[in-house]
């Protein structure tokens, strides 16, 4: 497997965020489960969370991602 460069990797504790990917698709696995329904308010609450962690997991990499491209085409950072 090839080691990503840190500047892609999420702030938070690299090593214990998943990729984007392994992210990726737990969060989707946690939007089928809300939207199938058939859970205790608990529960839901706790796919929520865990939904909302995961996707600002898969946000930190893309911005990564965004950062290592503007730096590698020269380009300054959008401003959002």
């Amino acid at each position: 497997m090839a080691q990503q460069d840190d500047a892609a990797r999420p702030d938070d504790s690299a090593d214990e965020a998943p990729g984007y990917e392994q992210a990726r698709d737990e969060l989707l696995d946690v939007v089928r489960r809300l939207e199938a329904g058939g859970t205790t308010l608990e529960e839901a609450l706790a796919l929520w969370e865990r939904g909302e962690r995961l996707a600002a997991v898969c946000q930190e990499w893309l911005d990564g991602a965004r950062r290592r491209l503007d730096a590698a085409t020269g380009e300054r950072p959008a401003e959002v």
